[in-house]
């Protein structure tokens, strides 16, 4: 199967109550562990790349890694480009073969984010490439986006109908109290994402895939993990998996992981050299590795996502 777009997919999505997973991707263990764990429950995938991905590993190494998986799996996989800030970036991820990319114009204001959508989607829609545009910020920091705690707002519903229209966008990130990174919350802050914002867009565009950024749940046991063998994270809260499951049963048809898969590479690897002090050979840590990612991600499409059996 070639790679896709995601309309198909969020289309059954939307009509079945489960979510689609959009996992950021590195390097070939990540996407092994990812594909591997989707091919053992057949689930659809999107790959999504972002800026600081490109930049470490090469635009075409990525797209030959995907390809790669693609044909040992026989999933439909659509490659996304995560937080693209300009149009150049989009443009060259959509010449560059990426059958999705998003725009993120949350930053300008909101007729600046209109105009900068609009030119994105009529480039990529005449190259039959899907576009994600985002009303509202979220707080935190991964990769090249940094959002404080301050200049963070929630999406405004009276909003999204007019941006929607406007921009021709195929799908919509929202802000409804997700955050990028592993520390998304402060000591003593519990998580609460707030499904009235959702449920009241998800009343103005019927049917529309809504997009939510920032959805790692931070495991505990992962996090624990990396600290036993010589870690310093301090503790960190996520988005718990129930409230994502929620969410995926209502318009959300994509939910975003970086957070926790870094987490799980981060624990597999540590793990290992504490157990074999000796070893050089990054073949083996990084077996475990993509071992520990296979099972994440294994959990996230059968528990959080419930995509499974859906490829």
């Amino acid at each position: 199967m070639p790679i896709v777009t995601s309309t198909e997919m969020f289309k059954k999505a939307y009509e079945g109550g489960y979510a689609i997973g959009a996992f950021n991707v590195n390097n070939m263990e990540i996407i092994q562990g990812i594909t591997e764990a989707a091919a053992e429950v057949r689930s659809p995938l999107i790959l999504q790349v972002s800026a600081g991905a490109r930049k470490y590993a090469k635009h075409v190494y990525l797209m030959k890694l995907i390809e790669a998986a693609e044909q040992d799996t026989g999933l439909p996989i659509c490659v996304h480009l995560d937080h693209g800030e300009s149009f150049e970036i989009c443009k060259s991820c959509i010449d560059g073969g990426f059958t999705s990319v998003m725009f993120d114009g949350s930053k300008y204001p909101f007729e600046e984010n209109i105009r900068l959508t609009r030119e994105v989607v009529e480039y990529a829609h005449d190259r039959g490439v899907v576009v994600e545009g985002e009303l509202g910020k979220l707080a935190g920091i991964e990769d090249d986006v940094n959002v404080s705690d301050e200049d963070a707002s929630f999406t405004r519903p009276e909003e999204v109908e007019e941006f929607v229209s406007r921009t021709g966008v195929d799908s919509l990130a929202i802000a409804i109290g997700t955050s990028h990174g592993a520390y998304k919350f402060k000591p003593g802050q519990k998580p609460r994402l707030r499904f009235d914002i959702l449920e009241d867009i998800q009343k103005r565009l019927p049917g529309f895939p809504i997009v939510l950024h920032g959805a790692s749940s931070v495991i505990p046991e992962l996090v624990a993990l990396i600290n036993n063998y010589g870690g310093r994270m301090p503790d960190a809260v996520g988005i718990p998996e129930d409230m994502l499951r929620q969410a995926a049963k209502m318009a959300v048809c994509k939910i975003n992981i970086d957070s926790d898969l870094r987490l799980a590479m981060t624990a597999g690897i540590r793990e290992y050299l504490a157990n074999n002090p000796a070893e050089f050979d990054p073949r083996k840590y990084l077996t475990q590795a993509r071992d520990y990612i296979r099972t994440l991600v294994k959990n996230k499409l059968v528990n959080v996502l419930g995509s499974d059996g859906k490829a």
